[in-house]
């Protein structure tokens, strides 16, 4: 779409106010709105805000910045209107400077920019994320609490799952915006549900994955619920995972798919899970990028601890699930929902493109329950471990000149600025299990 078009389009539908849309660093969805009188300046990308307000932006002394909109990502937001101030549409908008060149610290360029890499390559970079979430009743003053309103598990009915109401707002909603619902349905711990959307372009579907946080916290606070997407809220339950297929297609062809190689799978392929296992623990940092990523990263919960691959084996950190052709893919299972979809969408692929680049061969795929081996066996398979916690993902991540690099310098210093932080803080403070443990003790 041009921006004419999404102009006359907002006239059309007579929508009033228009939401420019962006993420802060940490992924956090942000937004600045205008009224009608003001969406040709905003089309034109002359709205200006404050970027030292914003997570890892600038500081004070260079504080403007421009949203530049993307106009295919008009959507108008089907809820807002019974509201009773008129329609609402978004649109998701890159960050740049006010002179129009790109801001080096917005997520959404730094993906473009290993998409663009691909394109050089011949590829078109496909991916599709599986992103679970809780439901939690809220308190008596509207706060959040981690009590479930239900007891479903994996697949189950109402009245045990008593978040299928929900859910199926969910889907209608997205559906409304065009996404493409593929299964809705509860999860493995009480309180925890997955709903999937088609896989698609990589661009497109880190914008497809920031609007679906933002539906589903805003339709599960219509149910007076609370929904989170942080990785292990209860302690004894399955965390929340963000399984992530990615896939390369050439020519409009899977170019994963190959039928007279091992596993079915391409050179390419094999060069991109190579690239993945070698950059997997500076990957960490970012799809797995809060204090709390770790406590999912644990043995016993479904969740990947070591860097290995395998074809069937759900253990390790990368499986091939079993589809060939246009389905030919790598699962990545180590990511959650609370990533920032842009940059973690961006490493994925630039380690998997590195891979290719330099035609890495990964190992031999592990056919084997990987949490059964010893410590001794995993050293003889050259098996290592994720980084046990944030400060080892963020020393792991330093020491990775290409993830470095895929990032660029301004994200990647306010990012281990900001996460540096984050783990003194979570150091330093005093937890319940602290207390239990040790004050009646000592």
């Amino acid at each position: 779409m041009s921006g004419h078009e999404v102009l006359a389009r907002l006239q059309a539908e007579r929508v009033r106010f228009l939401r420019l849309q962006f993420t802060d660093i940490m992924g956090i969805n942000k937004n600045v709105e205008v009224p009608d009188r003001q969406f040709e300046k905003a089309l034109a990308g002359e709205i200006l805000f404050d970027g030292s307000s914003i997570e890892g932006f600038v500081r004070i002394e260079e504080s403007d910045m421009k949203l530049q909109p993307d106009p295919n990502t008009l959507a108008v937001l089907p809820w807002e209107e019974a509201i009773g101030h008129g329609k609402v549409a978004r649109l998701i908008c890159d960050v740049s400077y006010p002179n129009g060149d790109p801001f080096p610290g917005c997520p959404r360029t730094a993906l473009k920019r290993q998409i663009a890499r691909a394109d050089e390559l011949g590829f078109q970079t496909m991916i599709g994320p599986e992103a679970e979430f809780f439901l939690f009743q809220k308190g008596q003053n509207g706060s959040a609490t981690t009590v479930t309103h239900d007891s479903g598990g994996y697949f189950d009915l109402a009245p045990v799952d008593r978040g299928e109401e929900a859910r199926r707002a969910v889907v209608n909603i997205l559906e409304t915006m065009g996404f493409e619902i593929e299964t809705a349905h509860h999860e493995v711990a009480p309180g925890q549900h997955e709903i999937d959307f088609k896989y698609g372009e990589a661009l497109i579907t880190a914008d497809n994955l920031a609007t679906f946080r933002m539906v589903v916290r805003k339709l599960a606070a219509d149910f007076n619920l609370h929904a989170t997407f942080m990785p292990k809220p209860v302690f004894g339950e399955n965390g929340s995972g963000m399984h992530c297929h990615l896939s390369l297609f050439r020519e409009g062809r899977n170019a994963f798919d190959a039928p007279d190689q091992p596993l079915g799978l391409s050179r390419s392929a094999h060069h991109f899970v190579a690239g993945i296992l070698k950059h997997a623990r500076a990957m960490t940092a970012i799809t797995n990028p809060l204090v709390n990523s770790y406590k999912r990263l644990v043995p016993g919960y479904e969740a990947p601890t070591h860097i290995a691959w395998s074809e069937k084996n759900r253990s390790p950190l990368c499986r091939v699930p079993a589809s060939r052709g246009v389905g030919a893919r790598i699962e990545l299972r180590s990511p959650d929902p609370s990533c920032n979809p842009y940059l973690a969408f961006a490493v994925m692929l630039g380690a998997g493109l590195d891979g290719i680049e330099h035609e890495l061969e990964p190992p031999p795929p592990v056919d084997v329950n990987v949490y059964a081996l010893t410590e001794k066996e995993r050293k003889r398979k050259k098996i290592h471990s994720l980084p046990g916690d944030l400060k080892g993902a963020l020393l792991a991540l330093r020491e990775d000149a290409v993830i470095c690099k895929i990032l660029g310098e301004h994200l990647l210093e306010y990012f281990l600025k900001a996460k540096g932080e984050e783990w003194r803080q979570y150091i330093a403070s005093v937890s319940e299990w602290e207390l239990d443990q040790y004050l009646d003790k000592y």
